[in-house]
């Protein structure tokens, strides 16, 4: 069987910056639904239709084609009184950019996107967070090799989505690192403490 669309494509992969430091090298592989499905970047994709078993290459990805240019934009300051206890560098924080209080009352109200803010730096009164994403602004370097391809089936392709499937989440940080009690109540920019999984960013 050859990579086409709706097949479920198991990908072993290496990530690497520019200058070649290995920034994610999984034993397992990554499982996504080809076709346009956003389980992975179109360059890759693009790549690897109608490939085998067995194929494996290396690709280099610009900014543009992989988490977009760095936006000095999406660095906030906030009071630390807003944020739970304890806080510490590395934790993520979903919110909406630029609302304001009275914006975080009703946040069906605005236009904007939520995007997970990481915390960067942390003062006695201020805390520094950026909603862009670890890998924003790089030049990225992947080496991937095809394990396994099958068809999809029609639930998964109606979910859009894999069973079991183990989307691309570059850079950000694992389960344990972003949990947060969930009887700690957040006020930061209209949002919420973000944990891994499904408020992770994936690739595409």
């Amino acid at each position: 069987m050859k990579i086409e669309k709706n097949t479920v494509v198991s990908l072993r992969y290496k990530l690497t910056d520019a200058q070649n430091n290995v920034i994610e090298a999984p034993d397992a592989p990554m499982v996504y639904l080809h076709g346009g499905y956003e389980g992975t970047f179109p360059k890759i994709e693009n790549i690897l239709d109608g490939q085998d078993i067995g194929y494996e290459a290396s690709i280099q990805l610009e900014p543009g084609e992989a988490f977009g240019e760095y936006d000095p934009e999406l660095l906030k300051i906030e009071p630390r009184a807003r944020f739970p206890e304890p806080l510490e560098v590395g934790m993520q924080f979903e919110g909406v950019p630029d609302a304001s209080e009275e914006d975080a009352t009703e946040p069906n109200e605005s236009d904007d996107e939520a995007l997970i803010y990481t915390v960067t730096d942390v003062a006695d009164s201020q805390v520094v967070l950026d909603g862009n994403h670890p890998l924003a602004g790089m030049a990225l370097r992947f080496w991937v090799q095809v394990e396994d391809i099958r068809a999809a089936t029609d639930e998964e392709i109606a979910n859009r989505y894999p069973r079991g499937g183990e989307g691309f989440t570059f850079g950000m940080p694992n389960d344990e690192d972003t949990d947060v009690d969930d009887d700690m109540e957040d006020e930061f920019i209209g949002g919420k403490p973000a944990t891994g999984g499904s408020n992770s960013p994936t690739l595409h």
